[in-house]
């Protein structure tokens, strides 16, 4: 029993020493293997074997795409305003001896090196361009860190401004800047729905005016063919039927007061001159009649003669009624005349509406 107590011993070293020289490296993982001090090879994912108590694991480091999220740093603008910015990092170790030994510790590095970058851009850029122009920042960044880097076995994948934060003053000034904004385009569209307005609301006007304005052409039109055909007709009637000239002369009289009526008191008419000759013709045609019956008195009173004693008659009633009926006609015409060329004098002077005389 005694001698087989160091062969155990013996064997149980030798196992340690077996598990302790196996090492098994995760998927997406890489360790740094030094011996005695001194960096030796990069073990790969799966199952490696090292030499124990003469290599040892320095580092591990994760080959997946991290990020990393860095507090608010203040940077003053050209315009010497302070903004708060703050940015967000994609990383990717492509080289983990670099990684180890090319720098301390490269997450500080990339820190410090974000920050002195980002003051380097937005220091040449206003507040305005640097609120507007997030995508030109992105990209110099990204450039610039991923140059520097390179060299430490890091690459840059993406650089993102997360919160661009101007100073509370500058908040407000630009929020009254927002509203004037959008009072100013409210102002402008509804400027603009009036004019719109009006300009459909003056087409309209414009097409009811041309509109009614055919309208009333279409009816001026119709009312003149209207009375055309009318007076065709009475001219073809007056011809039709062969109207002398007393009938003529009577309907020229008669249309003569028309010529005074209207809705204008100054009105300004003129008789014509063949007035008088209608006068005369109606004049004429009742003293006609009148001289008609006068010769059938005195033949009468011939035949009397002829035939016996004179016989003593008296005047006949029938004819010296149209006599002078055909006096009272002539003289009540001529009235007429002179009272409508005073008429037309004192219009022409002036004077106004001629006063109703008796027997009007």
């Amino acid at each position: 029993m005694e001698s087989a107590i160091p062969l155990i011993i013996i064997a149980v070293i030798l196992v340690a020493a077996a598990l302790s020289a196996i090492r098994i490296v995760p998927q997406a993982r890489a360790y740094n293997i030094e011996r005695f001090g001194r960096y030796i090879r990069t073990l790969d994912p799966g199952l490696n074997f090292i030499i124990p108590g003469v290599d040892r694991v320095n580092t591990k480091f994760d080959l997946r795409e991290q990020v990393f999220s860095s507090r608010p740093q203040p940077v003053i603008t050209e315009d010497n305003l302070v903004v708060n910015i703050d940015t967000v990092l994609y990383y990717q170790v492509t080289q983990p001896k670099a990684a180890a030994y090319e720098v301390a510790n490269y997450i500080q590095a990339i820190d410090q090196l974000t920050v002195t970058t980002l003051r380097n851009v937005i220091g040449s850029m206003d507040l305005e361009r640097t609120l507007t122009s997030r995508e030109e920042i992105n990209t110099r960044l990204r450039g610039v860190l991923d140059e520097t880097t390179g060299k430490w076995g890091i690459r840059i994948n993406r650089v993102e401004i997360k919160a661009i934060d101007p100073p509370p003053t500058i908040k407000e000034a630009m929020e009254k800047q927002m509203r004037a904004d959008r009072d100013k385009r409210a102002a402008i569209l509804h400027a603009e729905g009036e004019r719109q307005s009006r300009i459909l609301k003056a087409e309209g006007a414009r097409q009811q005016a041309i509109l009614e304005a055919q309208g009333d052409q279409q009816a001026a039109i119709l009312r003149a063919d209207g009375e055309a055909q009318a007076i065709e007709r009475v001219f073809q009637a007056v011809h039709a039927n062969n109207a002398d000239a007393k009938l003529l002369a009577y309907k020229y009289l008669e249309t003569l007061p028309s010529l005074a009526e209207g809705e204008g008191n100054n009105t300004f008419w003129v008789i014509p001159g063949e007035l008088t000759e209608a006068v005369k013709n109606v004049s004429q045609a009742f003293a006609g009649e009148a001289a008609a019956s006068t010769p059938s008195t005195e033949k009468a009173a011939d035949e009397g003669a002829d035939s016996g004693p004179a016989q003593i008659t008296g005047p006949d009633p029938a004819g010296s009624s149209s006599a002078r009926a055909a006096a009272q006609a002539a003289e009540a015409a001529e009235r007429a005349v002179a009272d409508a060329r005073d008429d037309v004098r004192r219009a022409g002077a002036g004077l106004g509406t001629p006063e109703p005389r008796d027997g009007e």
